[in-house]
């Protein structure tokens, strides 16, 4: 272990379509995703990002990024990125990137960021194939129609 070492907070982490950088160096993040479309099952999405932002620490670290499957604990997709926090008020942004990750079935998948092998956050990625038409629910009336002219 370094001397002096902290082990940084985890600010945010948002999973999305893609990270741009304007020219001024701020970051956009396009398509920031709750939940994951898909029109069928077996089904790999080309990349996945993961926006993590680091602070409050000090030292040197991995960031780990996993894709859980929805019997949560298979390892669908990880990455790892290096970083560095060189005093308490220092933050870092990581981009991890995950290609080609399968999703087998339809489901509650989960997102685990971790640092140094320690778990920070875990929430859901639902996967699911959108209905091609509204569903009423039990016991609703039909919708009217017209009458015919």
């Amino acid at each position: 272990m370094q001397p002096n070492r902290i082990l940084p907070d985890l600010q945010s982490s948002l999973v999305c379509q893609d990270v741009r950088q304007e020219a001024n160096g701020n970051l956009i993040l396009i398509g920031i995703m709750q939940v994951i479309p898909v029109p069928q099952v077996p089904i790999a999405a080309s990349q996945i990002l993961v926006f993590n932002r680091w602070c409050a620490g000090v030292g040197q670290f991995t960031d780990t990024v996993r894709v859980i499957a929805p019997d949560s604990t298979t390892v669908v997709a990880k990455s790892d990125l290096k970083f560095a926090l060189q005093h308490a008020h220092a933050s870092a942004t990581n981009v991890n990137i995950l290609r080609e990750v399968e999703f087998k079935t339809t489901g509650v998948y989960f997102i685990e960021v971790l640092v140094d092998e320690v778990l920070k956050l875990r929430y859901p990625l639902p996967v699911l194939i959108p209905q091609q038409q509204q569903q009423r629910p039990p016991g609703a009336p039909a919708a009217p129609t017209a009458p015919p002219q």
